[in-house]
């Protein structure tokens, strides 16, 4: 997607200009916006490799190019915080509002919906609220929670093109479908396949931590498993239509897979997140898995690294 005021906000500032490139591609070179807890930096990539700009930020995961080439991003577990073309905050919510003062609440997924309004998952209360620019609340969806906690109740989730909400619930490792009074109206469980769990952050790890669903045109529902280290496309009817494992790309291991995109060309694209300076942060795949582009920047970012947004050329 092009954004018109894309390269007014990513002008070098000067203390960058002359540094050297921190990131290495393979594949077609990009722009890349990202965000990596354990560095605490929100930075902006340019194809070339070269930092573009950087900001410090707080735990995230989520981020967002607007359209109008603005930024949509998180600055800590219940701060989210709007910068328009010039990197400057112009709008920003604390989810312990709307009576949340007092309670645990902790936001993993926000999205800015076509109607202005600003979609928010509350984990602890267990609810999606809709905002409109003053920060009051227009919808509230009650969301089902087996194994509640404010810290994984839920990680991503996007409102569809039907209207529906697909939510991401880490704890539960299920993917459930909401219509808009809080109904579930599909659920997936992420499965184990037949692998005992086990804890921790790494490719040693495993789970079915889920972090991410999206719907697909077809109906099918691409899934980002967390600990799980694969991507999934899921049938309405709840069948694997295509996966990627984690030992499935030559020279790559997967760990905690987090975002995931369907590209217009049939691609997928997804993150990986604590998987270590040997594999890439962001891969790109054909569907019959041949890897087509990777980022890694391990000077700027580090082995935290779960919410980008790639702009194509």
């Amino acid at each position: 997607m092009k954004h018109p005021f894309l390269l007014v906000m990513l002008l070098p500032a000067v203390a960058l200009a002359d540094a050297p490139p921190t990131a290495v591609q393979t594949g077609t070179p990009r722009r890349v916006i990202a965000a990596d807890s354990s560095t605490k930096t929100l930075a902006s990539i340019a194809p070339d490799g070269k930092v573009e700009w950087r900001l410090p930020v707080g735990a995230i995961h989520d981020l967002h190019l607007l359209p109008d080439g603005h930024i949509l991003y998180q600055d800590g577990w219940t701060r989210i915080v709007e910068l328009d073309e010039h990197r400057k905050p112009v709008w920003d919510y604390n989810a312990k509002r709307n009576g949340n003062a007092g309670r645990s609440v902790e936001v993993h997924a926000f999205e800015r919906l076509s109607d202005g309004t600003t979609m928010i998952v509350e984990s602890g209360p267990a609810r999606i609220i809709e905002i409109d620019r003053e920060g009051s609340v227009v919808r509230t969806v009650p969301l089902t929670v087996t194994t509640r906690s404010a810290h994984s109740d839920t990680r991503n989730a996007r409102k569809t093109a039907a209207g529906t909400y697909l939510v991401a619930h880490e704890k539960d490792g299920v993917v459930r479908e909401y219509d808009g009074q809080g109904k579930v109206i599909w659920e997936y469980d992420v499965p184990l396949f037949d692998k005992p769990p086990k804890g921790g952050h790494g490719p040693d790890a495993f789970g079915d931590q889920v972090y991410s669903a999206v719907r697909l045109d077809d109906g099918n529902t691409l899934i980002g498993t967390g600990n799980g280290h694969s991507v999934l496309e899921v049938t309405p009817d709840k069948q694997i239509a295509w996966k990627i494992e984690q030992h499935d790309l030559e020279g790559i291991t997967l760990a905690w897979v987090t975002q995931v995109e369907r590209l217009a060309n049939g691609n997928t694209r997804f993150i990986n997140c604590h998987a270590g300076p040997d594999n890439p942060q962001i891969i790109e795949v054909t569907p019959e898995k041949q890897v087509v582009w990777t980022f890694k920047d391990w000077k700027t970012f580090g082995n935290s690294l779960p919410v980008a947004v790639v702009v194509d050329p």
